[in-house]
Formats: C-alpha cells, structure tokens, sequence
C-alpha cells in the first residue's frame, strides 16, 4: 500500500524462506523506484490472508 508519506506497507505471511526473498527484493524494488531503507517485522502468521491482491 502506498502510504501519504511517501512509504510502501506491505503485509505477507507464508513459508519463511519465501518471505526472506521478498525482502531481500524490496531492498532493490522495481526498476525505477529509489529504496532508501527497508523495515521488516516479523509476527506469527494470522492466517487470515485467502487471497493476493494489490491495493492502490
């Protein structure tokens, strides 16, 4: 989700090493997009995702 401060959130649970890849893919994001840092938190899953879906 593209905060008004110009941040992204994203929200994600699956398999661990799964998780690790995305993270280390938002440290370069797509291609134009300028990282400046990279914030991940982990929490036990909540299982409550059934779906992928992109908000804008």
């Amino acid at each position: 989700m593209n905060c008004y401060d110009g941040s992204v959130e994203a929200v994600a649970e699956g398999i661990r090493a799964k998780l690790e890849e995305l993270v280390r893919w938002c440290h370069q994001g797509p291609p134009g997009a300028v990282v400046k840092q990279v914030h991940a938190k982990w929490e036990k899953a909540s299982n409550e995702f059934q779906e992928f879906r992109i908000r804008r």
